[in-house]
């Protein structure tokens, strides 16, 4: 029996958050490329309750609903198997140490369940890692976010732990200052899910006939978080200099898109409609749809290290993108893919980019094409190649047919 690439996450799944559609992703593409692949994560629902699950949290096949929620490719089908962890009550209902979800994770069902078929460990939860390297399996680290709290030592510089992987330099930077030693971190940027390329004209159109009726003439979406530090309000401000465009704004838990209906209600803006959160399947169609993709990102803490996802899978659509220089995107691979730059914290430097991609890139009725020459080298699979690169070979999850 093989063993497996085994991904985790200290969260229920499926579920709208970017540092879990980016572990899925991962999981998806290193299925794609053929290796026996386990996505492990907690499950707090209701059939958590059910005995046998707490003694046998066996795989079990992706199903539809969150296939098309991920948007999972077709050749991960028979390579990727799911793991939800039973957690019912009292786990991370009664606060001790002894009833909180990592303990439960990395005491019981890592040791007992998991590390036994486990080549390799791909997680961003430091505790999920530190439980691998004790039990001698390798373990690839993503760390995406500035951090301020030291790593052990004798985890930092454990033999097993094979990369610490990050998306941006600076982020790289306190990583090294806090204990990894720099031979072991490395900038990957995040990746573009195939399913994007994949053209489907008729339901691009679908969409802009169910957003554009008169006045609108022309479509802008902005996909991601619904915060104004992602420039939400920023796209508000500026709607009614745009009278013949829709604003469609995709994604964000609930309380968010509650929170933008009623101020999109207060300031009396026919043009912006917010759609809620969509799955990735369907969230590809709505970015062909468009004339124009924003990305409206405001300076602050999080322009420094913020990771552009919705950007690879924007510039995969094919659509024209307006995007602000922020620190974070600096030194981005695909910069110039990027059809307008402007400054920002400045609406009216937004307003003209905008304007001029509008006039000057227009829509053909079968939609845009992506540069697929360009977004190869940035696809999840060739990021999951690039980090593999990092791990030794004998730590590497076996293929199908491979001979140890």
């Amino acid at each position: 029996m093989p063993r497996h690439y085994l991904f985790f996450v200290r969260d229920t799944l499926p579920q709208p958050a970017a540092h879990l559609i980016q572990t899925v992703q991962c999981a998806n593409a290193a299925a794609s490329l053929g290796y026996p692949t386990r996505l492990a994560f907690v499950d707090r629902g209701a059939t958590a309750w059910r005995p046998w699950r707490w003694v046998n949290p066996g795989a079990q096949p992706v199903d539809e609903e969150f296939s098309r929620f991920f948007n999972i490719q077709a050749g991960a089908l028979n390579s990727l198997n799911l793991i939800p962890l039973a957690m019912p009550w009292p786990i991370d209902r009664v606060k001790h140490k002894l009833t909180n979800a990592s303990t439960v994770a990395c005491k019981y069902y890592w040791p007992r369940h998991l590390a036994a078929h486990t080549a390799l460990v791909h997680t961003r939860d430091w505790n999920f890692a530190k439980a691998a390297l004790k039990q001698g399996v390798p373990v690839v680290f993503e760390c995406h976010h500035h951090t301020e709290k030291p790593f052990e030592p004798e985890m930092a510089t454990h033999p097993l732990l094979q990369v610490v992987v990050t998306v941006i330099d600076t982020v790289k930077a306190s990583i090294v200052r806090n204990g990894i030693p720099e031979k072991k971190v490395v900038t990957v940027p995040n990746g573009f899910n195939a399913g994007f390329l994949a053209r489907h004209p008729e339901v691009a159109q679908e969409w802009r006939d169910r957003l554009l009726t008169p006045p609108f003439i022309q479509l802008v979406v902005y996909a991601g978080a619904l915060h104004d530090f992602k420039g939400v309000d920023l796209l508000l401000e500026i709607a009614p200099q745009f009278p013949q465009v829709k604003f469609a704004l995709a994604g964000g838990p609930a309380e968010q898109q509650q929170h933008y209906r009623d101020r999109i209600a207060k300031l009396g803006l026919e043009n912006v409609a917010v759609l809620g959160f969509l799955n990735q399947y369907d969230l590809a169609n709505l970015l062909q749809a468009a004339d124009a993709l924003a990305h409206p990102h405001l300076l602050g803490k999080a322009a420094t290290f913020t990771s552009p996802l919705k950007l690879f899978d924007y510039l995969a659509s094919g659509t024209p993108v307006v995007a602000t220089r922020i620190p974070s995107l600096e030194n981005w691979p695909l910069v110039a893919q990027i059809a307008a730059w402007c400054e920002p914290n400045r609406p009216q430097a937004f307003v003209d980019s905008l304007r001029h991609v509008l006039e000057n890139h227009p829509r053909s009725a079968e939609g845009f094409t992506p540069n697929t020459t360009a977004l190869r080298p940035y696809s999840w699979e060739a990021r999951i190649e690039k980090i593999l690169s990092y791990v030794d070979a004998q730590y590497h999850p076996q293929l199908p047919g491979e001979h140890l």
